[in-house]
């Protein structure tokens, strides 16, 4: 088979190109179609552990064949690709984003080509790393197609970004090769939606122009009649017809593009109305209360600026009566009774950044009061007493850690990437709900976490609750975990919060009910006609 290709663009980042992808992917497979999902090159630190495959005639592009890879055994792709694979129910697999950029700094990127980390394409200048990269890029997208019905492909930021086109390997350049058809989306809530869809077309060379099917108002607010004339206008200045007007959907259930969080997008009831209605975030509990059996009501996430996998908090915002909140300052978390460290692509500076911002001893009062403190990944390393970084891997050298829980941890060249499923002993305290919870996450991290062995000599031990996966202090408030995705496993929503949000596949198929409704009748299926 040779799989018809759709392919999302959009005027700028955050356009809702992802969630759009994630909606067209159930909507095909929904016909019965066998569906991928792809986008070329993916820059993000919300990645996902995913199958592995490797080419047997790697040198042949066009001609390759491709089987799963024993060793390593899996591989990294960006969390919006696993999801549209989900949607498209389909296994999830390092072809569908076979180029991952994970920022580590300002100005420079780690490079995972088909899932492994390529410390040889990591040290190249970004517009010497395209020819070196596209003839993977067609490959996978040309076995893709062999292997589907449909392919639904994402683009990156805009296709008319005049400086980036001699160096496109995700948006013109795929759309050329797959001989797509395009939707254009724009943010009509940013204003100026008309301009940017006009100007966007405008600077796309002639024979691309004629790939756009459609344009598309996302994010629309408002009476739909005062959209007139302007549709009618733009398709006379560009012969491309306006196919879609997409509401504005908070709360639709998928992490934020790009990972932006967004309060409105919180479907339970804000702090105020809390506050209103006599439920409180407060750390500590009333007199004569149990710890233990007080669920969580206001979780704060640290959002340092190496912030990585925040989209895996996405359940948290659906949880009913949860309120969520992303912090910076010591300030913000007066009020949270769980704070979340959640994973960092440079431990190191981020553990610099708290320091700074007065967050360290921020931290430390509130695990002092009792309160809720739990570490994801990074978080879990920077928990600790000691990072050791012999290697260099950091780039910071060895640094302190926050010393709430007796742990060293020691940064090295092998990085593990797996899917794993972790059964937790017996925990204490405010996190004893999730004693003898078995779930399934994903780890990728550079550094191993053991027991301070000085610490331990002189009795201060952690408490192991997952071997080499999780430990818990003596009075049981603080948590460190390495397992991602715990928030995605519905044992422990409902252990920890008593709740039932919606799946995965409720919200999969709501996204392409709604897409079916917002596009012009027979548009969808004229795409791939």
């Amino acid at each position: 088979m040779t799989a018809r290709c759709v392919m999302v663009l959009g005027t700028s980042s955050g356009a809702g190109k992802s969630w759009i992808t994630t909606a067209l992917c159930r909507y095909y497979a929904n016909k019965g179609l066998k569906v991928a999902p792809f986008k070329a090159q993916n820059m993000s630190n919300n990645a996902r552990v995913v199958a592995s495959v490797v080419s047997t005639t790697p040198d042949t592009p066009g001609g390759e064949k491709w089987q799963k890879q024993a060793m390593p055994e899996a591989g990294e792709i960006g969390s919006a690709q696993y999801f549209q694979a989900l949607a498209a129910k389909a296994e999830p697999e390092v072809r569908m984003n076979p180029l991952l950029l994970k920022p580590e700094a300002d100005t420079h990127s780690q490079v995972v080509l088909l899932g492994q980390v390529s410390p040889e394409l990591t040290a190249l200048p970004w517009r010497g790393r395209s020819e070196r990269v596209w003839p993977q890029i067609a490959a996978a997208l040309d076995a893709l197609r062999a292997e589907n019905d449909v392919v639904v492909i994402e683009g990156a930021g805009s296709p008319a970004e005049i400086n980036l086109m001699a160096n496109d390997v995700v948006n013109l350049r795929v759309a050329r090769h797959a001989d797509a058809r395009c939707l254009l989306v724009t943010d009509i809530d940013r204003g100026g939606a008309f301009a940017h869809l006009y100007g966007t077309w405008a600077l796309l060379p002639e024979e691309d122009r004629a790939r756009i099917n459609g344009f598309v108002l996302n994010k629309f607010r408002g009476d739909a009649a005062l959209l007139a004339p302007a549709p009618e206008q733009i398709r006379e200045l560009t012969g491309v017809p306006v196919v879609a007007v997409v509401p504005m959907r908070f709360g639709h259930g998928l992490p934020e593009e790009d990972g932006l969080f967004d309060e409105r997008a919180i479907s339970g009831p804000s702090l105020v109305e809390e506050k209103k209605s006599g439920v409180t975030g407060a750390s500590s509990p009333a007199q004569g209360e149990d710890t233990a059996k007080l669920r969580p009501r206001h979780i704060a996430i640290i959002a340092y600026p190496r912030i990585s996998n925040l989209d895996e908090f996405q359940p948290l915002k659906n949880v009913p009566g949860l309120h969520v909140s992303w912090v910076r300052t010591p300030s913000q978390i007066q009020g949270a009774d769980t704070l979340i460290l959640p994973g960092s692509k440079s431990t190191a500076s981020d553990l610099a950044w708290l320091r700074e911002q007065g967050l360290d001893a921020a931290i430390a009062e509130h695990a002092a009061r009792g309160g809720r403190v739990l570490g994801i990944c990074g978080g879990l390393q920077m928990l600790g007493e000691a990072l050791i970084d012999v290697y260099g891997i950091e780039s910071q050298g060895n640094a302190p850690g926050l010393g709430l829980l007796p742990l060293v941890t020691s940064f090295e060249p092998q990085k593990t990437v797996r899917r794993t499923r972790v059964r937790f002993d017996e925990l204490k305290g405010p996190w004893a709900a999730l004693s003898s919870i078995e779930a399934a996450g994903y780890e990728i991290h550079s550094g191993q976490t053991a027991q301070h062995p000085a610490m331990a000599a002189k009795g201060d031990v952690a408490r192991e609750i997952a071997a080499g996966l999780g430990w818990q202090n003596v009075a049981g408030n603080v948590l460190g975990v390495y397992v991602h995705g715990l928030f995605e496993d519905e044992a422990v929503l409902r252990a920890l919060f008593g709740a039932q949000v919606l799946s995965l596949e409720d919200v999969f198929e709501r996204l392409a009910a709604g897409i079916e409704a917002d596009f012009a009748p027979g548009v969808l299926d004229a795409l791939i006609a």
